[in-house]
């Protein structure tokens, strides 16, 4: 039963990810709606990849059947929102026998407020926002959104993304803007931002004491030819750099700026064709007749790449290549309704 007393034909439907849930009763949901405004029956967004309307009624079934507490609803409405903008190409995203799956950044007051988890382990156990606002957009998107594995959704191996990956930007320890202000938010806004990635890789460099060897480290673990996509990039179009404290503090106090450093990593970061496999470099020469696709980058520019500042202690970053498809990163205002 929906919360508000009739019989849900997408109840009788549900999915889980294969995890123990607590059970999406009409009590629980009405009282996870009530508590931020909602009205069950309120449109949010029109769904890819099964173009099923999401409803605050819907959502509030998911964030009840992942644990997720009251409070949380306004980033599922916010993240459910970014997913459906047909820039970030749910379609593709959700149906590629590819390992891409969405993540969220959450920036604003809103994350410390709910106990989102920015520091050590972030990407790891040990937070009930992290774990359970990733799990919530897991289940909305098979069970709204229509991408059920092995039926809509074909990824050959899928990654752990899959089940549930959400944090906020460690904007403390940062040097730097926050990455909703560089996307063009106000600082205290509210804001998720929603990436389609295709992993991530530990970035491990605690020898180098200056910017250019941390550039360098990173530029070189981005070089992944199994990533090389159709745009002729390695990966899409807006790769995710994760950087600890200690390497932000370490490129601000060599003097650069954010948009310096993503300067220095894009710079580096290159991939000569003949390191290709001869089908892969025999297709790339021939979608090309200009010499600069002997010289395969990880984005068309450096600005495309995306700095998020997160993690503890410790000098390990991580990269995470976006899809090989066609996506941009989305971000929208998570809106705070008084109950």
């Amino acid at each position: 039963m929906t919360p508000h007393g009739k019989p849900c034909s997408r109840n009788s439907r549900l999915r889980t990810d294969g995890l123990p849930l607590v059970p999406p009763d009409a009590e629980r949901v009405a009282a996870m709606l009530a508590h931020n405004g909602y009205q069950p029956e309120e449109e949010i967004a029109l769904l890819p990849p099964g173009f099923e309307t999401a409803t605050a009624g819907d959502i509030a079934i998911c964030a009840v059947m992942a644990g997720c507490k009251a409070e949380y609803l306004p980033v599922l409405i916010a993240a459910t929102e970014a997913l459906s903008d047909m820039n970030f190409n749910l379609v593709g995203i959700a149906t590629t026998t590819g390992s891409a799956a969405p993540i969220y950044i959450v920036n604003g007051p809103i994350a410390e407020q709910i106990g989102l988890n920015a520091g050590n382990n972030l990407l790891g156990s040990g937070h009930r926002a992290n774990a359970t606002l990733g799990r919530a957009m897991s289940l909305i998107l098979q069970n709204i959104g229509g991408a059920k594995p092995g039926e809509v959704d074909m990824a050959t191996l899928g990654q752990p993304a899959k089940y549930a990956c959400c944090f906020a930007e460690n904007t403390a320890e940062s040097p730097w803007p926050a990455l909703h202000v560089e996307r063009g938010f106000a600082s205290d806004a509210n804001v998720v931002t929603v990436v389609g990635i295709a992993g991530t890789v530990e970035v491990n460099d605690s020898d180098s004491q200056d910017a250019g060897g941390l550039a360098q480290t990173f530029a070189q673990s981005m070089l992944i030819a199994g990533v090389a996509g159709g745009a002729g990039l390695l990966g899409g179009g807006e790769p995710l750099c994760i950087l600890p404290p200690e390497w932000a503090a370490q490129f601000h106090n060599d003097g650069l700026s954010k948009q310096q450093a993503k300067t220095a990593i894009w710079e580096r970061a290159t991939l000569s064709v003949d390191k290709l496999a001869p089908a892969m470099r025999k297709r790339r020469m021939a979608a090309s007749a200009d010499p600069a696709a002997a010289i395969i980058r990880v984005a068309e520019k450096a600005d495309d790449l995306m700095i998020v500042v997160a993690g503890g202690v410790g000098r390990k970053a991580a990269y995470a290549p976006t899809w090989g498809g066609s996506t941009k990163a989305i971000s929208r205002i998570i809106r705070i309704r008084k109950s």
